[in-house]
């Protein structure tokens, strides 16, 4: 039952809907029509529900200031999250488990003019968490928008692949050749299932960690496209202690460093180094920079607090992006629970 009255979307298996359509997943800097957005719950945010409502309703109304953001709320929490967030963010009644969009929501694609969106049957990370509401909120937003759905052949997040828009995808082998999400599929399958709801024709995998965060290491906690041929990637404090995130981070850096792109050209890394002077967190607090979400006309970042870190992110991301407006926010509870403003958000392309 869709909670707003859209109706049923109309759904097709993934290897019937590329052939016809050529569907691809666009780079985020593609124009946005919206950004969807999910409301906490105390289900899961318990004694921090409150705190963490304030990170994504400051980073609601900082995106509603480049366009439209349509955020997903529990029936009984509408009321309170609109006055949160302000007449500029459209809270909608559709029930929902947790925040954490970027994973629960639809992945979209493109066709020429037409717009699909990829349910890729999120399954609570693995089944790490709850997840009856959120298992059927891409399903939700595709009945609400009225836009056709893609019924994804495996499990995955939207936060464990990054594409270039061209048909390069990055994306971690411990996040997806995971038993815990596709037991018994090979690196090949999960690519021919890639290729046929995404368009990717190059991938890019980096060895990632396994069951020591909830995602298995996604990939937007560690590099981004920024533009076709350029990767960001966050780059640990030169004090980090060796662990199997310093080692992941240099597994990862040296295929990148190596990786050919689908356009057959090797990639530039540009490097955003990690805050240092950020205080007294959790073991599990996402203090990276990386986890920054484009927007039209600007991107979103996150401040932890660490001011030479904060404004040397900035300047950075800003070369990245030139022409667009950076604007910080704070995420210190967001960062808690192991993610980020990318985490949080998922765009819906304009089609061309």
């Amino acid at each position: 039952m869709n909670a707003c009255g859209g109706g049923s979307p109309t759904t097709v298996a993934a290897k019937d809907a590329p052939a016809a359509a050529g569907w691809l997943m666009p780079e985020e800097t593609h124009p946005h029509q919206k950004t969807f957005m999910s409301w906490p719950t105390e289900l899961i945010w318990k004694s921090d529900t409150a705190d963490v409502r304030d990170d994504i309703a400051g980073i609601a109304r900082a995106i509603a200031g480049f366009e439209p953001v349509v955020l997903l709320a529990n029936p009984k929490d509408v009321k309170a999250a609109q006055s949160v967030c302000g007449s500029e963010v459209e809270v909608v009644p559709i029930p929902v488990d947790d925040l954490w969009m970027r994973d629960i929501g639809p992945t979209f694609v493109l066709g020429g003019k037409n717009l699909a969106g990829v349910d890729f049957n999120f399954n609570g990370w693995g089944g790490k968490q709850a997840h009856t509401r959120d298992q059927d909120v891409a399903a939700e937003i595709l009945a609400r928008e009225k836009v056709t759905r893609i019924e994804a052949p495996i499990v995955a997040e939207g936060g464990s692949i990054e594409v270039d828009g061209v048909g390069t995808l990055m994306a971690t082998e411990s996040s997806l050749i995971n038993a815990n999400r596709n037991p018994g599929k090979s690196r090949a399958d999960i690519e021919a299932a890639l290729r046929e709801t995404l368009g990717a024709t190059t991938f890019i995998w980096v060895k990632g960690v396994k069951g020591k965060d909830i995602t298995d290491y996604h990939i937007d906690a560690l590099a981004r496209f920024s533009e076709p041929g350029v990767v960001v990637i966050g780059v640990p404090p030169e004090d980090a202690p060796q662990d199997v995130w310093t080692a992941a981070y240099d597994q990862a850096r040296k295929v990148l460093s190596q990786a050919v792109d689908a356009r057959g050209k090797r990639l530039e890394l540009v490097d955003l180094p990690e805050p240092e002077d950020i205080g007294r967190r959790g073991d599990g607090f996402l203090a990276t920079y990386v986890n920054y979400y484009v927007v039209n006309g600007g991107v979103i970042v996150p401040r932890f607090g660490d001011k030479k870190a904060d404004k040397d992110a900035a300047a950075i991301i800003g070369d990245l992006y030139p022409g667009r407006e950076i604007v910080q926010v704070p995420v210190d509870t967001l960062g808690e629970g192991g993610g980020g403003i990318h985490c949080s958000t998922q765009q819906m392309p304009r089609p061309a």
